[in-house]
């Protein structure tokens, strides 16, 4: 096995837990290897770190698996990872036959995503150290949950970082991709080959919940919905009209069906628009609404776009605010890691003062249990989801 020897000083952060080694922290590396082969990691003085996954093409040059000197890295290995995770997905997800069994590094299993919707699964392998493990992924997958199949989304960009290719397509026997998932006793249909990330946002399960006893008799306006999802859990919490934003034709048209299946199309309706264009639309034509739902994509993805990021973010806080009357009701979500904590309140506030108005926190929530976070790895931390009372 060869052996990679870190640069002095820069062993405190991986030894504390992190599991990622960036190729300007390696000092040195002796013996052969191949990408994605298992190389051991010490610190300048030779002191033992752990055991990950290479790939020196990749900015992330290693990728920790493990901690303990004698542990191997082969199915036995994948399987005590996977079943762990498992079990700690039937611990923690209530009410829902969907969640997110593996969660790359915050279940010490880097780079490798597998979510479960129903009785389907679908698979990411984002680095070449985890992909070569892929087909003992897989069958240590069907042996522990027995999925009725399994689709490979491997459509994510950050592979052609890892010199991957990018790939979609049925692992083993073809299924029905749209499958129809129960969450809190709504049903959603989830096209696992084509929707976002694998098929649904089952990251913000726990703060869709948040709208009960804030939306009962309310007008409610879901921007960025995507397929409907809070806009069906604003209908089942008895909201008496719900209008939902999106600029995709395609995830409409399943937001539609979605409301359609749970008995919600009297009450909920999807408009095909650019929510920035809407949202100041509405505020010129005087529009009110009781509660407003602000859950937008990432606007960036690195650090360097964090100022053009805090304008978008500002700009549609300031004018969500402006449709609420005083007493409503604002959720104001970021699913960007580089968009800290912090800074979205500061953002938030500074709308806020902008609109006139002031601002109570209600809640302050983060992602799902099913996504936990890793202490050790800020990179893990990247959901904020805010309930506002905006006066």
């Amino acid at each position: 096995m060869a052996k990679v020897i870190l640069h002095q000083g820069k062993q405190k952060r991986i030894a504390n837990g992190h599991p990622w080694i960036y190729r300007s922290e390696v000092k040195e590396i002796t013996g052969d290897f191949t990408p994605g082969d298992i190389v051991e990691v010490v610190d300048y003085r030779d002191k033992f770190i752990g055991k990950g996954y290479i790939n020196p093409a990749s900015q992330i040059m290693i990728r920790i698996m493990t901690r303990d000197p004698e542990e191997e890295i082969n199915e036995e290995f994948f399987r005590r990872r996977i079943q762990a995770a498992w079990q700690y997905r039937q611990h923690v997800v209530r009410d829902s036959n969907a969640c997110r069994v593996v969660f790359g590094e915050a279940d010490f299993l880097p780079a490798l995503i597998v979510d479960k919707f129903g009785d389907y699964l679908a698979v990411q392998t984002l680095a070449l150290g985890i992909d070569v493990h892929k087909d003992t992924i897989v069958k240590v997958l069907q042996e522990i949950i027995q999925p009725k199949g399994i689709y490979e989304r491997n459509d994510v960009s950050v592979r052609q970082l890892e010199g991957l290719p990018l790939t979609t397509g049925f692992i083993g026997e073809p299924f029905d991709p749209k499958v129809v998932i129960k969450e809190n006793g709504i049903r959603f249909v989830v096209d696992l080959a084509g929707g976002q990330k694998t098929g649904y946002f089952l990251d913000q399960r726990e703060n869709r919940l948040a709208l009960q006893g804030l939306v009962k008799g309310c007008r409610v306006l879901d921007c960025f919905c995507h397929t409907g999802t809070f806009s069906m859990y604003a209908a089942k919490f008895g909201a008496r009209e719900v209008l939902g934003l999106d600029i995709a034709a395609p995830a409409l048209e399943v937001a539609r069906v979605n409301a359609r299946l749970n008995g919600y199309s009297d009450i909920c309706t999807f408009k095909e628009t650019n929510s920035f264009d809407e949202l100041r639309a509405m505020e010129k034509a005087g529009e009110k609404f009781d509660v407003v739902i602000l859950d937008p994509p990432a606007f960036t993805k690195s650090r360097q776009a964090v100022e053009g990021a805090i304008r978008g973010y500002k700009e549609i806080n300031l004018r969500g605010m402006k449709l609420l009357p005083p007493g409503g009701f604002l959720i104001t979500c970021s699913c960007s890691y580089h968009m800290k904590e912090d800074i979205f309140l500061e953002v938030v506030m500074d709308a806020g003062r902008d609109a006139g108005r002031q601002l109570r926190l209600v809640e302050l929530r983060r992602q799902a249990k099913d996504h936990p976070m890793l202490l050790a790895m800020p990179e893990n931390h990247y959901l904020k989801c805010v309930v506002l009372q905006v006066w």
